[in-house]
């Protein structure tokens, strides 16, 4: 009886044993150590760990499925585990895949966006990049986020994004949404839009918005500090008395054409952006301004001049009469 009972009990040891190494090997020994391979896995958002433990069988990363799971659940990991791209190996085992998940050490990108890219260039950089589709961004964009941002609240209902997309360069995750980096951009703005500036926006009596429409047309028309703040300078001064803006860069935005260039008979567009035809700030900014332009929209510079044109080298040519203006479009422009 005693020795029945020795075995039995010895079995069972071995037994447990044998599993204790079985399930060692099948979790902390990877399936290829001598793998120099690596490929990109994704973690979808609401995948379930049996999901993702097949996908990581599927893709030969890991030799069975069930260790996954059964490793998860003894270490209570399940939740953690999250979403997006990874770069992952044969050559790791169980535990260093789920630690990737939980840190959420998903493949970056840096992308740049530069400096009065429309929502349009913005959309098509992100595609070209391979970082989402233009459709996907120009969906998300209509989204609004006034509920998430302070500052959209002021923003009329009808007016888009555009000119809130703050250029600059940012990290992105492979896989991450249109949403998400629309959010990035939109955070990025209410950081360098500083509660002084805000302030001193409200001083003057204006509102974000207008600030930014000014500022868009700068980025557009002006390439220097010194430049955009004579300019500002003109443009308000122009809007105080009533004038046309005329500014060149709002007709361009109308035909979507990549020149400075325009003619008489563009300029008589019957269109809202067209400042020549209409008076007053545009119905929205045209491009998404840099903080040297929105600086130099809320900080302009006054001086005499009530004209300016940029000659083909980039020079702006400021005058203080139309006669002076017409003379310096004859010399550098005809």
């Amino acid at each position: 009886m005693m020795r029945k009972k020795f075995f039995i009990f010895s079995f069972f040891l071995v037994t447990i044993l044998f599993f204790a190494v079985f399930f060692w090997q099948g979790i902390y020994l990877p399936k290829d150590k001598n793998s120099q391979e690596y490929l990109t896995f994704t973690i979808r958002r609401g995948e379930g760990v049996k999901t993702i433990a097949q996908n990581l069988e599927k893709e030969k990363l890991i030799k069975w499925s069930w260790f996954f799971v059964i490793y998860n659940f003894l270490t209570c990991n399940t939740p953690r585990l999250q979403a997006g791209t990874y770069l992952l190996s044969p050559s790791m085992n169980i535990p260093e895949i789920v630690e990737k998940f939980i840190k959420g050490e998903v493949i970056k990108e840096k992308i740049t966006i530069l400096e009065g890219w429309s929502i349009k260039d913005i959309a098509e950089y992100l595609e070209e990049k391979g970082i989402l589709k233009k459709e996907d961004f120009e969906k998300s964009i209509k989204k609004d986020f006034s509920n998430e941002f302070e500052f959209l609240k002021e923003k009329p209902k009808d007016a888009s994004l555009e000119g809130y997309l703050f250029p600059d360069t940012y990290e992105v995750k492979l896989g991450e949404s249109a949403e998400e980096i629309i959010r990035k951009m939109l955070k990025n703005f209410d950081r360098k839009i500083t509660p002084d500036l805000r302030e001193e926006i409200k001083k003057q009596n204006k509102t974000i918005f207008e600030i930014l429409i000014l500022a868009s047309l700068l980025e557009k028309e002006v390439k220097t500090k010194e430049d955009k703040e004579l300019v500002a300078g003109i443009l308000w001064k122009r809007l105080e008395n009533k004038m046309p803006l005329q500014v060149d860069a709002t007709i361009t935005y109308i035909t979507g054409k990549k020149t400075t260039k325009i003619s008489i008979e563009e300029t008589q567009i019957d269109h809202p952006y067209n400042t020549y035809k209409y008076l007053g700030l545009p119905p929205g900014p045209i491009c998404n301004p840099g903080l040297e332009s929105i600086l130099a929209a809320l900080y302009p510079k006054k001086s005499e001049y009530w004209y300016y044109l940029s000659a083909p080298d980039g020079k702006t040519i400021f005058s203080k009469t139309l006669q002076e203006h017409n003379i310096a479009k004859a010399k550098y422009l005809e």
